[in-house]
């Protein structure tokens, strides 16, 4: 065990671990004493043997340096060997220069090097066997006070190895405050094993300085193993609690309840804690204002409450609070600390808005709307532009017509009166408002006393004003039937003047009248027929009648009425039957349905009755009608009926008698469905025969022909020349002529004509493809006669037209475009059809170029030619099952 040094005066601290080396020096606590080092008797180079406290001698010193070459000595007053050294002698003195370049003054520290030689020393056996050995090397716990007040070095206890009975053992420290910073706070005897501090420790810088102590001997042999040697800094009460924040700021609302949480204060203090050093106690010096007291802090926790419900904003809105906190459990010689703590009141509606006076006047002209007529000013202790400041008027009664309104002007939180609905003076002359008044916020829970809506009444006087006729009600009504007689009068529109109740003097026009259907009295505003009255022809229709009327008084007041007239409906209309024609399937329909509508009302109207009106007997006996509803019948077929189209007269007649008879067309067809047979009537044309269908596509393909012309040019039939073989790709196929083909000429509008051979009267006929002038074709007749075309620009192509000798066209392929060929054959083709259109007196004839205007599409005849006089021929009964698409197509054709 280590043995514990004599007590010191100071209490001890806890010490920590050193470390102990095989040298250590020692110094008196006098400046430029000399200074003894133990060290070896050998030295090895750059070794450390010791440090020597130069500050104690000299403190402001900027150089230090050995005199003696074999040693060097650094700024932190470690000695070093510059070179291996050998003590020849138990002592070797040296001495270390201190210089002071600004004051120029230098002081000499000695440093003594001393070896002490000491043998080993055997016990004999005997001895050893017979004494009985301690161990002792054990760490000690070892404290020391902070802030100790010495004297220094001070002796802490002493450590001794168990190797020491026999052998002889050198002490070294090693470990933070011996190596370590703080530097040289801790050294030990090398000899005795005597363990000192050189200096106060702070305990909230250091709490433990773990040392670790070595035991070797003077060949270097560990004797032991290294001692963790502890050191623990025992705490002072040296620091003031501190509060975390130099000035708190809580807020409260007003007027909370008893024990309400306002915020918590906290502070800190540096010494030990779970101690009487760090045990804190709050507690509030003061309170601004003083009177009366309404906060506490608990002590422990620093949280403060309220201890009284007299916060009133509106009498304080802030206290401001002195903490204190004291350590040592609040014992008076505790140290203690300060803060200062705002608390702001908060606004809570706790003050109810109130009326300046209990009751207001005001007055009003009459018919005025949408004028301010009162300000009304209230108070409220409430915070400014808060909701518990803004006013909220209502008006509680006397506004049950909806004259007034009132609002909040923001600014001032006035409420301001309106009226929005015109007063009548005639009907109320005074008129009584009970007005009301709250906050936007409701009323605060926490308000102990009993608050209730503030209310002031406001009179409101109605002024008279001269005012013009009245149309009250805007809208009058009267019944006048249709069919009545022009000249019948009935009552009209009636105004009145509000402030004689009575019409006299008033002057009546009309203003508009849909029909001029009447006429209006202008001194008693009876209305006149002018027309005879239809209900059926009104807008809108089965409807009132609305007509504006005009009243004027002596002043040239007016207002604006409606007259509405209810025609009453009479039994002037016949039901109508709604088809005109109608198409039956015989092969999927047996019948028809027709209805029929009434424009009279309901009870001149349905239910209808349908009857054959035919005196023929031959309908009656083929044709039936049969009730279906009270607006529709059937009309069935015997089966042996032919297929063709039939006139069927058919009646009907509604409830009150009127009758009509309507002739329907049916048609009675073999189809599968109606939109297969149309008739010529309702289409106004014939109907597509076979060889209309077939005259259809020989157009479409004499199109494709005529394209293919223009793309690819004119073929001479001399020459014999073929399309290219490439052609094929683009959907045109090649076709092998198989009779002599007609002469073609190239129009002078691009276009391929056909030229006929009628060459006896020297004339030929040319029939154009359709020439497109101004929206019309025209087809012309050229006088014949040999025409030349100029050659295509180019060597080798020229075109000729010969068309009294079987005429024919000559082309190569010219690489000319459309408006190039056309700008070309233009001019010359009018000069030649200008020759050929005059006789031989050179006198303009009218036989041979006619033009014929294009007077629209479709011909009612259908189509004419030779086709359609071959629809019975055989071979086409194809046409009878066309595709669908195709039926699309034919029926598009034929429709109007």
């Amino acid at each position: 065990m280590a043995k514990a040094g004599p007590r010191s005066p100071l209490r001890g601290a806890l010490c920590g671990p050193l470390l102990l080396s095989l040298w250590f020096f020692s110094f008196t606590g006098e400046a430029c004493k000399n200074v003894m080092l133990n060290v070896p008797s050998k030295l090895e180079a750059d070794k450390l043997i010791g440090r020597v406290n130069w500050k104690e001698c000299f403190r402001s010193a900027d150089l230090i340096r050995s005199r003696d070459p074999d040693f060097r000595v650094l700024r932190d007053g470690s000695v070093y060997t510059a070179r291996a050294v050998v003590l020849s002698h138990e002592r070797r003195t040296f001495t270390i220069q201190l210089s002071d370049t600004e004051t120029q003054t230098q002081k000499e520290l000695t440093v003594v090097l001393e070896h002490q030689k000491k043998i080993l020393k055997k016990r004999n056996i005997k001895e050893t066997v017979l004494r009985r050995s301690k161990r002792r090397w054990a760490p000690i716990p070892c404290s020391m006070q902070e802030n100790s007040l010495g004297p220094f070095p001070l002796l802490l206890q002493q450590v001794q190895s168990d190797a020491a009975q026999n052998y002889t053992v050198f002490y070294s420290i090693s470990g933070r405050g011996v190596d370590q910073e703080p530097l040289n706070l801790f050294f030990i005897e090398r000899d005795t094993g005597n363990l000192y501090c050189t200096r106060p420790v702070d305990r909230e810088e250091y709490d433990v300085f773990d040392l670790i102590a070595y035991a070797s001997t003077a060949d270097g042999y560990s004797a032991d193993l290294p001692l963790p040697l502890p050191i623990r800094v025992e705490d002072e009460n040296d620091n003031h609690p501190v509060f975390t924040e130099a000035i708190f700021n809580f807020e409260v609302p007003e007027s909370s309840r008893l024990g309400t949480t306002v915020g918590v204060v906290c502070a800190t203090d540096r010494d030990e804690p779970d101690t009487m050093h760090t045990r804190l106690k709050y507690s509030i010096l003061e309170q601004t204002p003083r009177s009366p007291g309404l906060f506490s802090v608990q002590p422990n926790t620093g949280v403060i409450t309220t201890v009284s419900h007299y916060l009133d904003r509106e009498v304080v809105d802030k206290y401001t609070l002195i903490m204190k906190v004291q350590d040592m459990d609040g014992q008076f010689f505790g140290l203690a600390g300060t803060s200062t703590c705002i608390i702001t009141v908060k606004d809570s509606n706790d003050n109810a808005p109130t009326f300046r006076q209990n009751a207001y006047e005001t007055s009003v002209e009459e018919n005025a709307y949408n004028v301010e007529i009162l300000r009304i000013p209230i108070e409220d202790k409430d915070l400014i532009n808060t909701a518990n400041w803004r006013a909220n008027f209502t008006i509680l009664k006397g506004n049950e017509n909806g004259h007034f309104k009132i609002s909040t002007e923001k600014a001032t939180n006035e409420g301001i009166l309106y009226v929005v609905k015109p007063l009548n003076y005639e009907e109320n002359r005074q008129v009584i408002l009970e007005i009301g008044v709250n906050n936007e916020a409701p009323f605060t829970r926490e308000v102990t006393r009993v608050t209730s809506m503030n209310r002031a009444l406001v009179t409101v006087h109605v002024r008279d004003q001269d005012e013009g006729p009245e149309c009250d009600p805007a809208a009058q009504y009267v019944r006048i039937k249709e069919n009545s007689a022009v000249g019948l009068k009935v009552n009209g529109y009636k105004a009145y003047d509000p402030e004689t109740k009575n019409s006299n003097g008033l002057r009546y026009k009309k203003l508009h009248d849909p029909k001029e259907w009447i006429k209006i009295d202008e001194t008693s505003g009876l209305v006149t027929l002018s027309k005879i009255l239809d209900r059926e022809a009104a807008a809108p229709k089965n409807d009132l009648y609305n007509i504006t009327v005009l009243a004027t008084d002596q002043d040239g007041r007016s207002c604006t009425g409606t007259l509405a007239v209810n025609i009453e409906d009479v039994n002037d209309n016949a039901p109508d039957i709604l088809q005109d024609y109608v198409v039956i399937c015989k092969q999927k329909m047996t019948y028809t349905d027709i209805s029929a509508l009434d424009p009279d009302e309901p009870a001149h109207g349905a239910p209808f009755h349908f009857s054959l009106a035919s005196p023929s007997p031959e309908v009656n006996k083929i044709w039936t009608l049969n009730r279906v509803n009270d607006t529709a019948a059937r009309l069935s077929y015997h089966k042996n009926a032919q297929l063709q189209e039939y006139t069927i007269p058919i009646t009907v007649k509604d409830r009150g008698g009127q009758s009509a008879t309507k002739t329907l067309r049916v048609n009675l067809c073999d189809c599968n469905f109606p939109s297969q047979c149309i008739s010529k009537a309702r289409s106004s044309g014939v109907v597509l025969g076979k060889w209309a269908i077939l005259a259809i596509l020989l157009g479409i393909a004499l199109l494709l022909s005529v394209l293919l012309t223009l793309v690819c040019g004119v073929v001479s039939a001399r020459k014999g020349k073929k399309f290219p073989e490439d052609l094929a790709q683009q959907n045109l196929i090649i076709s092998n002529t198989e009779a002599p083909g007609d002469d073609r000429v190239c129009s002078a509008n691009g276009f391929t004509t056909q030229t006929a051979n009628n060459c006896s009267q020297r004339f030929c006929g040319t029939m154009g493809s359709g020439i497109r002038n101004g929206g019309q074709e025209t087809i012309e007749l050229v006088k014949g006669g040999q025409q030349t075309l100029d050659s295509c620009r180019g060597a080798g192509h020229h075109h000729t037209v010969d068309p009294c000798r079987g005429g024919h066209v000559e082309m190569d392929n010219c690489r000319y475009t459309y408006s190039e060929w056309h700008n070309f054959t233009q001019p010359r083709l009018g000069e030649k059809l200008h020759v050929c259109n005059q006789n031989e007196e050179q006198v303009p004839s009218q036989d041979y170029v006619l033009t014929y205007s294009y007077e629209g599409r479709g011909s009612p005849a259908g189509s004419v030619g030779c086709c359609s006089e071959k629809q019975e021929e055989d071979g086409l009964d194809f046409l009878n099952n066309l595709e669908p698409k195709f039926l699309t197509l034919a029926e598009t054709c034929t429709k109007r």
